[in-house]
C-alpha cells in the first residue's frame, strides 16, 4: 500500500481496521483500486453518515447522531433536522454546526447515488481532499 493511502487512512479515521482493510485492498491483485475499501472501512467503523442525494436535513441529522467523533462532540442536531429541502442546505447547517467543535463533514465521491460523509477534524479536511484528487477520486468540502 503505498504512503498515500496509508497517510489518507490515518487523516479520515483512527480505527486500525480501515488501514487493514485499505491495505488488504490495494495488495490485492482483483481489486483495482482501494477506494471502495476506504469508504467500506468508513462504514464498518460507524464514521460515515451514508445517505442518498434525495435526503434532507432529518435524515443527515440521523446518520450524523451515530458518527462517533458527532456524539463525543454533544453537538445538537436539531437545526439539522429542521432543514428542508435539498441535501446540500443540510450539509451546509450541519457543516456550520461542527466547525466551533473543530470538526467538518467531508464528501467522498462514489459511482451511485449514495452520498457518504465523513466527520473530520478541521485540520485534516484541506490534505484529505489533495490526498483523494491525487489518488485519482473526489473528496471536498462544504461551505
Amino acid at each position: 500500500m503505498s504512503d498515500d493511502w496509508t497517510r489518507l487512512c490515518a487523516l479520515l479515521d483512527d480505527d486500525p481496521d480501515l488501514l487493514t482493510s485499505v491495505g488488504a485492498a490495494a495488495g490485492d491483485p482483483d481489486e483495482a483500486d482501494p477506494w471502495g475499501a476506504v469508504i467500506d472501512g468508513l462504514d464498518d467503523a460507524g464514521a460515515l453518515a451514508y445517505l442518498e442525494r434525495g435526503d434532507a436535513g432529518v435524515e443527515l441529522a440521523d446518520a450524523l447522531a451515530g458518527v462517533p467523533r458527532v456524539f463525543r462532540a454533544g453537538v445538537d442536531l436539531e437545526p439539522v433536522a429542521d432543514v428542508e429541502g435539498e441535501l446540500p442546505a443540510a450539509i451546509a447547517r450541519a457543516d456550520a454546526i461542527l466547525a466551533p467543535q473543530g470538526l467538518r463533514l467531508v464528501y467522498l465521491a462514489e459511482d451511485s447515488d449514495a452520498f457518504p460523509l465523513v466527520v473530520v477534524p478541521v485540520a485534516h479536511a484541506d490534505e484529505i481532499v489533495a490526498l483523494a484528487t491525487k489518488l485519482g477520486h473526489e473528496a471536498r468540502v462544504f461551505g
